[in-house]
């Protein structure tokens, strides 16, 4: 098994929105993270980041949401670009995990012409629904004709305990984290916005963008249980752990 995290952009918010006690005119940049793991001759990916064009058109695709979610950077850090740069073509992807249908994590699965999709039922219901624009959800984000498999619970995608989805609710309705069982280097789990920040989780904070509270803070609770046996939490959006993974560019075994 080889595991590697791959930009797939950067945002700007407001701090507000995931540290409570801040200002209002507080500014805090995210990165966009998507896992490459390869394993068993599958590429597979969890999460695709953000669609290329947003860094120039922004609200033609994400209308109002991108005055509150800004792509920052440069046209160089998209989930594709840094595909090729580990000689990685979309049409070699296997297999993707979205954890969970906001436009910042699956923007680029329209690339992936050739994978498996997999979400969980929970969170299809939610951005099917009428009002799902106005939750965050886009659907020519999302909606494509590959096929599209609903996974329920803890899902162990190749039976053998390895790779296995876990639902963490609260962020949305189906959020879903992987968890990742390398031969060398231990034991992950990729939780993407279950903890948008890892001072979310040591403080109990609550993202104002969470879907519901009490359900946040179970999975907070279930996540540092399993930190207790040995497992690395990624974050979904902490810039300063990003920096460290980024820096290093290492290749997980």
């Amino acid at each position: 098994m080889k595991m590697k995290f791959l930009s797939g952009g950067r945002l700007k918010m407001s701090k507000r929105i995931f540290v409570p006690t801040s200002n209002r005119e507080e500014k805090i940049d995210l990165p966009v993270i998507s896992t490459l793991i390869q394993y068993k001759k599958t590429n597979i990916l969890f999460d695709t980041g953000c669609h290329p064009d947003v860094q120039f058109k922004s609200e033609k695709r994400w209308g109002n949401l991108a005055k509150i979610m800004t792509p920052i950077g440069t046209t160089n850090d998209n989930l594709i670009l840094n595909l090729k740069k580990n000689n990685i073509k979309p049409t070699d992807i296997d297999l993707v995990i979205n954890s969970h249908l906001h436009p910042d994590h699956c923007g680029c699965n329209e690339f992936f012409v050739n994978a498996e999709f997999m979400c969980s039922s929970e969170e299809l219901k939610v951005a099917k629904s009428k009002d799902a624009e106005s939750k965050g959800y886009i659907i020519n984000e999302w909606h494509h004709p590959m096929p599209l498999k609903e996974i329920d619970n803890f899902y162990d995608i190749f039976d053998d305990g390895r790779l296995i989805t876990m639902p963490l609710p609260g962020h949305t309705p189906g959020t879903i984290g992987l968890h990742v069982n390398t031969d060398k280097d231990g034991k992950f789990i990729i939780v993407s916005d279950a903890v948008s920040l890892e001072r979310n989780i040591k403080n109990d904070e609550i993202p104002k963008n969470a879907w519901d509270k009490d359900l946040l803070l179970k999975s907070y609770n279930e996540l540092r249980l399993l930190e207790t046996k040995g497992y690395k939490l990624i974050y979904g959006h902490d810039d300063e752990q990003w920096k460290y993974l980024n820096k290093t560019d290492k290749t997980y075994e």
